[in-house]
């Protein structure tokens, strides 16, 4: 199987009062296209920094991370930006929906970047997929946080991205709203064929996926079935 992320020899130092802080050391592993991987660890581990290396959101000091065959350190930030509008799918923890516009105007907004075809009919589609086609013109402030969630699980997958990054995707909800919001993930994910890559502290979502990396203190303590992924 083909890989969809490489990390090579990946570190992140930071500035800190004069001195240097390492938030990952000499990180290592690929990703095969179509896998479901779960990145845990403890607060503070690094493992929400990794992702937004990953996915191309900010520069590792050192090492290549190459996504989708493209090496992103010798992208500029546009071009890095081009590259996540064609390849990538989010979900954060609070959403970051925007707030002036419907459910329906959010899930839009990847499609009207790339000038895709039939915008408003994609993202109905979508929206009743996750069960929300009769909230499509509530905005985000009119929505519990499930809903809000469902509305940015649709708006992850409108520009059916190759990989799709979920930074703890349920750390805001109930356990009954969280379970519902993960089946429906997974649900999308499978339909789809996305590269899935969640980033949680919660070990129960972890588990569902096929291949587990546990960070900490910045280094990889382990990684739980990575040929099967």
């Amino acid at each position: 199987m083909e890989s969809i992320l490489n990390i090579r020899n990946v570190s992140k130092i930071y500035q800190s009062a004069g001195r240097e802080l390492t938030v990952l050391d000499n990180i290592n592993f690929s990703i095969t296209a179509g896998s479901t991987v779960a990145i845990t660890g403890p607060s503070g581990s690094g493992k929400t920094t990794l992702l937004g290396l990953c996915a191309g959101l900010d520069r590792a000091s050192s090492g290549t991370v190459e996504l989708n065959g493209i090496a992103l350190e010798k992208l500029n930030e546009d071009e890095r930006a081009a590259i996540r509008n064609q390849y990538v799918g989010f979900i954060f923890q609070n959403f970051q929906l925007l707030p002036t516009l419907t459910a329906l105007e959010n899930v839009m907004v990847p499609l009207e970047l790339r000038g895709a075809k039939n915008i408003r009919a994609h993202a109905l589609e979508l929206l009743d997929k996750v069960g929300l086609a009769d909230r499509s013109h509530h905005y985000p402030v009119q929505l519990s946080g499930g809903e809000q969630q469902r509305v940015s699980l649709a708006r992850a997958f409108s520009n059916q991205p190759a990989i799709l990054f979920a930074d703890e995707p349920t750390g805001n909800l109930d356990a009954e709203t969280s379970e519902k919001v993960i089946k429906l993930l997974f649900d999308l994910n499978k339909d789809a064929g996305t590269t899935l890559i969640i980033v949680t502290h919660d070990l129960e979502l972890a588990a569902r996926t096929a291949r587990s990396i546990k960070i900490k203190g910045g280094v990889i303590i382990s990684d739980e079935n990575p040929t099967y992924a």
